[in-house]
């Protein structure tokens, strides 16, 4: 069940938005829960305020009094995961969309075909997304990570070192033989002693990989091609 909040200052576009929506996600067999508001306040004091829970925001960027591009600032620390969809007859905001990490940014033009476009690819990350989890067990205690969380693994000595959205966890085991249990398309080898979470990964420059919680790792100049080979090649596939 993928909970979906659509907000927009006018109604005629909401339901637009909402029927786009349901029709996609029916014909992905995907289940959701709806959630609409016309004033962004109301979304924002939901969402910070009273604790609601959304995977993915369809957001109008030009409403009166809290504008759709301070909301991603605003709800980052309550919803670091959520997926946002700028809706937008304005290309400059392009920019803005790209610095906020927004998933997509969809202009008003085309939308039928292009939003729809959005809400699928969005739907389908999150399903990735979702239920896979890492499990540490020893004699004293058992901790489950799960994938989505994870932003990279580092070689510290004898142990592998998971670095997620809760913190690092310590397990005695080697780089490859965590990698090998993950055994998922998402992580891959950026050198010899990292693995990183494609799905973390915001962009790649200078020969190092920057992450979604803003830590930059060096990508080694023998794994470079290949690691832009294998971002694009799982992207491909699931988007």
């Amino acid at each position: 069940m993928i909970k979906i909040a659509i907000c927009d200052d006018e109604e005629r576009a909401i339901s637009q938005h909402e029927k786009i929506a349901k029709d996609c996600l029916q014909v992905c067999s995907i289940g959701y829960e709806i959630t609409t508001y016309t004033q962004s306040r109301n979304l924002l004091y939901d969402v910070t305020d009273d604790g609601f829970f959304y995977d993915l925001i369809l957001l109008d960027i030009e409403m009166p009094g809290i504008s759709g591009v301070e909301i991603p600032q605003q709800i980052k620390d309550f919803l670091p995961n959520v997926k946002i969809i700028f809706i937008t007859s304005h290309t400059e905001y392009a920019i803005d969309a790209f610095e906020l990490s927004i998933f997509r940014y969809v202009l008003k033009n085309n939308l039928q075909v292009k939003l729809a476009a959005a809400i699928t690819d969005a739907a389908r990350l999150i399903e990735l997304e979702a239920g896979q989890e890492y499990t540490i067990q020893t004699a004293n205690r058992m901790e489950k990570i799960p994938y989505k969380d994870i932003f990279y693994i580092q070689r510290g000595g004898k142990n592998a070192n998971i670095v997620s959205s809760s913190g690092t966890s310590k397990v005695r085991k080697s780089l490859q033989q965590v990698f090998d249990e993950l055994n998922t398309p998402e992580f891959i080898y950026i050198d010899r002693g990292y693995i990183v979470n494609i799905i973390q990964i915001m962009k790649i420059s200078d020969s190092m990989v920057i992450l979604k919680n803003g830590e930059q790792l060096p990508i080694s100049r023998s794994h470079l091609q290949e690691v832009k080979r294998q971002i694009n090649q799982f992207w491909g596939a699931h988007i």
